[in-house]
């Protein structure tokens, strides 16, 4: 009986890779259709269990800053995570917002070598990561660690800008 048992997680682990191996290609669609728009999009990459996440949604600082830029597209993606993290959002005022969008990557695995390290052609190292997109051309990439807002409203006023490189 325990043999069977372990033989069938075994195979439904199996066919859950698969399933999430080939949504790979599907979610770097879906945000590069995303990052084409006219508006100034920011996608950031997070994970429930990280610390340095957290402390970006402590005290409603998250759902202020996406509040108070209704004309901003802002996608969150779960990513080295086997669940979108929406009850931690939430809790923290993140994701009832018309210009908001939850998207999770479909290899929930943190695990080196397996985890996922790139998206778009661009790397992932690390955990905050936020990018800033308008027209399909990635403006700006912070790729280490915590945000700090100011500086990401002066990025999103000079994505807005018109500006020919």
């Amino acid at each position: 009986m325990f043999r069977r048992i372990l033989i069938t997680a075994f195979a439904a682990a199996l066919v859950s890779c698969a399933v999430r191996a080939s949504d790979a290609p599907a979610i770097e669609q879906q945000l590069a259709d995303i990052a084409k728009s006219a508006k100034v999009t920011v996608v950031h990459f997070w994970a429930p269990w990280c610390s340095n996440c957290k402390a970006e949604l402590a005290n409603g600082a998250w759902s202020g800053f996406i509040g108070a830029n209704p004309d901003v597209n802002f996608v969150f993606v779960t990513i080295w995570n086997p669940t979108d993290g929406r009850e931690l959002l939430e809790r923290n005022g993140v994701g009832g917002q018309g210009n908001f969008q939850l998207l999770l990557h479909p290899n929930g695995s943190r695990k080196g070598g397996e985890k996922v390290s790139e998206l778009l052609g661009l790397p992932i190292s690390w955990i905050p990561t936020t990018w800033v997109f308008r027209d399909g051309k990635l403006r700006y990439a912070m790729n280490y660690g915590e945000l700090r807002f100011p500086v990401l409203e002066q990025l999103i006023k000079d994505s807005s800008d018109a500006w020919e490189h």
